[in-house]
């Protein structure tokens, strides 16, 4: 199953979203008098609502700074998508993009290529924030929606943005197939998370940023990666997993002041783990991270924390963050080979253990 993906040049966008119109205007034609009208002039306001939302898309390019840590998994140089979300051109992407970013440019939809600066990272829900250093003209700000009233099947549209080699913008079909929290192997984890398939693959990682749609053009989440398991309850189903706009809102005044939440200054170890069985088996110790200092090994099974039992990311995860300091020290029971041992570790403040970017 392939989504289903439409490039374009920005004078083709409005042919893009006029020709879905024109099939519903097609249909219109089928109705009674009163109902087509009022069918076609919904059908004209979604696709105008459209057009402004995909305008507001942008390509977002990052040079990471020397030495930093996030390199070695998430490159150098880094190629996504942003959405304007702010009368002063505040754009919203996924916070990844930008971890310890020495360089931000911002890639319009006509192909200019404007500087940017870091507003704000927030690792609790992984979003990022960056602001052009030059006004994005003719860009009308998307509206925020929400998922509350978001229902399985709903058909949505992804949008990514052109990049500074030439690479024109995606339009890609897809639709929600769940709703559920999210445990990722580099300890994070959000509640409530948005997945979709047909997977969009278009621009190559071009995705990882782009704006998720309703047909309002309301802006719903921004994509996170690719996953195979959309349905959830281990069925191999490929497609997207985007964090959903309803965390940007009670925290969006907080990160243009400060740079972050509260809720991201908390305990780091330094783990990619994953879960299976009822296990939680690390598969990865970043280099001078608590966890390494410790002695925590690649196949080391986590059992508890604090005494506490732990069988999952999210139970892992849940009770290392309930911590009074994200310094404090924790200690992990472990499997560790054909021996249980007891390990004390001293976690870091996981934000001030990165390399800022200027601006944050």
């Amino acid at each position: 199953m392939h989504a289903s993906s439409l490039r374009f040049n920005r004078p083709a966008l409005t042919f893009t979203f006029a020709f879905v119109s024109s099939i519903i205007f097609l249909m219109a034609a089928t109705l009674p008098t009163q109902a087509a009208a009022r069918l076609s002039s919904e059908a004209q306001a979604q696709m105008d609502a459209l057009s402004r939302a995909s305008a507001a898309v942008v390509g977002i390019q990052v040079t990471a700074a020397e030495g930093a840590r996030s390199a070695r998994s998430l490159g150098h140089e880094r190629t996504g998508s942003g959405v304007v979300i702010g009368a002063d051109g505040l754009v919203l992407t996924i916070g990844y993009l930008m971890l310890e970013a020495q360089q931000i440019e911002i890639v319009t939809q006509n192909g200019k290529t404007l500087p940017a600066v870091a507003v704000a990272y927030d690792i609790a829900t992984g979003f990022g924030l960056v602001k052009p250093l030059l006004p994005i003209r003719g860009v009308t700000p998307v509206t925020l929606g929400s998922q509350k009233d978001l229902a399985t099947g709903e058909p949505l549209i992804v949008v990514t943005g052109a990049t500074a080699d030439g690479q024109d913008s995606d339009v890609s079909m897809t639709q929600l197939v769940s709703k559920r929290a999210f445990s990722g192997t580099w300890e994070y984890h959000i509640d409530s998370a948005l997945f979709t398939s047909p997977p969009v693959t278009a621009g190559g990682g071009n995705h990882s940023g782009a704006p998720l749609f309703n047909r309002y053009g309301e802006l719903l989440g921004i994509g996170s990666l690719l996953v195979a398991d959309a349905l959830g309850e281990n069925q191999r189903v490929p497609g997207n997993m985007f964090v959903p706009v309803d965390l940007l809102k009670p925290i969006l005044a907080e990160l243009q002041r400060s740079g972050s939440s509260r809720q991201s200054h908390r305990p780091w170890l330094g783990l990619t783990s994953n879960e299976q069985d009822g296990r939680v088996q690390i598969v990865r110790v970043s280099e001078d991270s608590p966890a390494e200092a410790a002695g925590l090994e690649p196949g080391d099974v986590v059992l508890a924390v604090d005494n506490s039992k732990v069988t999952t990311l999210e139970s892992f995860y849940k009770k290392l963050w309930a911590r009074s300091s994200p310094d404090a020290p924790v200690t992990l029971t472990v499997l560790q080979g054909a021996d249980i041992k007891t390990l004390v570790l001293k976690p870091q403040d996981r934000m001030l253990s990165l390399k800022r970017p200027a601006g944050i």
